[in-house]
């Protein structure tokens, strides 16, 4: 009985994997009955996609570009440079008389009026030198009075012929020596006195009182020791120079005649409210640095400005008209000078990229200043210049404008 049931097992199985081979055939044979309609369907959603990405793809030919039109303007003939201010008035104090340095009589940086005391030098040495001399012309002024009296008695001696003439003029010339060398000790006096006021140092400007150099105590020598400097800065100085090239886009060698305006640039990049005058220019050019020297005056009331500040100043004589104003990625440059694209009408109707060579003058804020090569209207392409080719398609739109849209595709195809 094991056996037989050995054998009907082995029957069973065989006839299951015949009947899933038997399967197996008839899910393949499907399949690739399915095979050729797939293939065609995903051909006609490949047709049907390039019939509609044809359009997209011609329109692609034309390279969308921004524009800016044209319109003649007038600009101010002017240039810039670097300058610096200063002290209308920049005074060193330094000491008149040498001696020991008492007192310091002012706040550095603080405001000082003209004839205010700025420092004390001990005054007795002076004070003694002053009686000394005031003694001295006491003295000589009791010699004086007795040499007039001792020539009156010999006149009177001489009308009486009680002397000899030599006598009398002897007494005479002592009188004149001694009234010469009173004048002499009246000077000293004056001299003295002098010396003993120069002990007060004072400033003879108003400004503003700079860094006390030395410390009170110190030795200060007559005319040699730097105390302090006073700088007077209402109104306040602006110098600067100008080139050959800046002087010929001005129009020449400049004069406070022919500058009409001079702005002051501030570091923040704004403008100094008062506008300044040309009170300095050089009669010629450095021949060193090849430009010429000139200086500026501005009101400084509100001391917002100090010496020794580092500024621009914008120089205008005049104005230029008919120019046009471009950005600055509008001007490309190439081994013939500066140029840029326009947007025209081709030959044949479409919109292409055309080269105009152009010259350019000074900037004016963040534009070029176009002198000649363009005419008003056109369409000068300011976007997308690295991909811009000359004669290629572009489609321009107004700048800061979207593209125009593209046209929607039409459900026929």
């Amino acid at each position: 009985m094991a056996l037989n049931a050995s054998r009907q097992y082995q029957q069973n199985s065989k006839f299951q994997t015949v009947q899933m081979m038997s399967v197996a055939r008839t899910v393949t044979a499907r399949s690739l009955a399915k095979v050729p309609t797939l293939v065609f369907v995903a051909s006609l959603v490949l047709i049907g996609c390039g019939k509609k990405d044809e359009p997209s793809a011609q329109q692609a030919g034309a390279m969308p570009v921004s524009v800016v039109e044209l319109k003649s303007t007038s600009v101010p003939i002017s240039a810039e440079a670097v300058a610096q201010t200063e002290g209308a008035k920049e005074v060193e104090i330094r000491p008149r008389v040498g001696g020991i340095l008492l007192k310091k009589l002012f706040e550095e940086g603080a405001p000082i009026k003209a004839g205010q005391a700025m420092f004390l030098i001990d005054p007795v040495p002076f004070q003694i030198a002053l009686a000394n001399a005031q003694a001295q012309l006491a003295q000589q002024q009791a010699r004086v009075v007795q040499t007039q009296r001792e020539n009156i008695r010999l006149d009177d001696l001489l009308a009486s012929q009680s002397i000899s003439k030599r006598e009398a003029d002897n007494a005479a010339s002592d009188n004149s020596m001694a009234r010469a060398s009173l004048a002499q000790f009246e000077a000293g006096v004056r001299e003295a006195q002098l010396n003993l006021s120069y002990t007060t140092v004072t400033s003879p400007i108003s400004g503003i009182a700079g860094r006390f150099d030395l410390s009170e105590g110190a030795l200060v020598n007559a005319n040699t020791s730097l105390l302090t400097t006073v700088s007077q800065i209402n109104p306040i100085w602006v110098r600067f120079s100008l080139s050959d090239n800046e002087l010929a886009l001005l129009g020449g060698h400049l004069s406070p005649a022919n500058v009409k305006e001079v702005t002051l640039l501030l570091t923040d990049g704004t403008e100094y409210a008062k506008k300044g005058k040309l009170n300095f220019a050089a009669s010629g050019i450095d021949p060193q640095l090849g430009t010429q020297q000139l200086r500026a005056t501005f009101n400084n009331e509100n001391k917002r400005l100090l010496p020794g500040q580092f500024v621009r100043v914008r120089v205008t004589t005049g104005q230029r008209d008919g120019v046009f104003l471009l950005p600055q990625t509008a001007v490309l440059t190439n081994d013939k000078g500066k140029f840029v694209f326009v947007a025209e009408k081709g030959e044949d109707g479409k919109t292409i990229a055309a080269v105009r060579p152009i010259v350019v003058g000074e900037w004016q804020g963040e534009d070029w200043v176009v002198l000649s090569g363009l005419k008003a209207g056109e369409l000068v392409i300011v976007d997308n210049l690295i991909k811009v080719r000359p004669a290629a398609a572009v489609d321009p739109h107004p700048l800061g404008a979207p593209p125009a849209a593209m046209p929607a595709n039409k459900s026929a195809e």
